[in-house]
């Protein structure tokens, strides 16, 4: 058995990896010209952290973890509010997670795949057909291709999705946010090692994430509904230029920063997720989105159960995606309505509302309030 992957990115490898397991054949698909890295930080864990695990990947991940040892909440000033222990952020997020940089799980699968699939760079599909028997493509480079199985791996934008299942704005449900993400060249002094600051005020999120091995990411979040509707990199000058602490500092390093990712924040409610032997995984099928912060687990827990899916019914393609949906979409669609609850009071532009979200923080960070939330989570693991 052969599938053709479109997307390099954690749910494509993934799924190269899960399926080479299974004893098919895969080609990967990717519209850059090089594999990227960077990213956010995420925590990873539920069913992607089984799913690691039954693909002999869960070592090599959690080695590449990172470990906050302080949360720091400030003023747009820059002066300190409140911070969360290292103690209390890993109570809260239990025995079976941790957290990583996007672009080192990534980093793992890639490594563990890429000697057993062709993977093509510089290269994107174009068109799509099939029947009963097989499926194929048609990719940018000219060339063709032939497999059992499409799978679009291929994120928020995905052409496959386009190809197969229609335009993006039939599907896309805007958040009202943006975000823009890079790694600096190098952590600034008043980021201790280990830390990560953040600043919410006005409707505006910054936070800078000491990530490891000497590794710093700068995070900026924004609502662009009504008057603070943004398109450009250049006017988050604009929107962050009042903030203090590394604000600016984060700003400058924009102008020289190798790789930026930034993109509204949306997710993708598809009512089907396979179209004959073409299927979508990881965000081209359901995009959580970041506040929801399960994307990267759900893709790899996704590509390890559609393997799964595939082993139990052979040669049998279409009962195979049936049963792998009808397992996964529950948990998916959970994770969106999430999503769509935390979006109301991401950043919140009223200064009370603010105070309210972020108490219980506060709270957890007084010392008995601290230690009964500890114990809560040590019980529940």
């Amino acid at each position: 058995m052969r599938a053709i992957i479109i997307g390099a990115g954690i749910a494509g490898l993934a799924a190269a990896l899960r399926l080479h397991q299974a004893g098919w054949e895969t080609l990967l698909v990717e519209r850059a010209p090089a594999r990227r890295g960077g990213g956010y930080g995420v925590t990873f864990g539920g069913i992607g952290y089984d799913g690691a695990e039954r693909m002999g990947v869960l070592a090599e991940l959690k080695r590449r973890a990172f470990v906050t040892r302080e949360l720091v909440y400030r003023k747009p000033s820059g002066e300190r509010r409140f911070a969360l222990s290292g103690e209390t952020i890993a109570a809260t997020m239990g025995k079976k997670a941790f957290n990583i940089l996007r672009g080192d799980i990534e980093a793992v699968l890639y490594e563990a795949v890429a000697e057993h699939t062709t993977i093509r760079f510089g290269t994107t599909i174009t068109a799509v057909e099939q029947d009963a028997d097989a499926v194929r493509v048609t990719l940018s480079d000219g060339g063709t291709e032939q497999a059992d199985l499409l799978i679009g791996a291929d994120g928020l934008h995905s052409a496959t999705r386009a190809l197969v299942f229609g335009p993006e704005e039939d599907y896309r449900l805007d958040l009202g946010h943006r975000v823009a993400v890079y790694m600096l060249k190098e952590r600034p002094e008043g980021l201790p090692e280990g830390t990560t600051g953040s600043i919410s005020s006005g409707g505006r999120t910054f936070a800078m994430m000491s990530v490891g091995d000497g590794r710093t990411a700068a995070f900026f979040g924004y609502r662009t509904d009504g008057a603070r509707a943004r398109a450009s990199l250049e006017e988050l000058g604009e929107l962050y230029g009042d903030m203090g602490w590394l604000v600016p500092q984060a700003l400058e390093g924009l102008k020289t920063a190798e790789s930026v990712y930034f993109d509204s924040i949306s997710q993708m409610v598809v009512d089907r997720w396979s179209k004959g032997r073409v299927v979508l995984l990881g965000d081209a099928a359901w995009c959580v989105t970041l506040f929801a912060g399960y994307g990267s687990s759900l893709a790899v827990g996704g590509a390890d159960r559609l393997g799964a899916a595939l082993e139990r019914h052979g040669g049998d393609v279409l009962a195979a995606l049936a049963e792998w949906e009808a397992e996964l979409r529950p948990e998916a669609e959970k994770k969106q309505q999430l999503g769509r609850r935390v979006k109301g009071v991401y950043a919140p532009r009223n200064p009370l509302l603010l105070e309210l979200t972020q108490l219980p923080l506060r709270l957890s960070s007084w010392g008995p309030v601290r230690r009964l939330v500890e114990r809560k989570f040590q019980l529940a693991g």
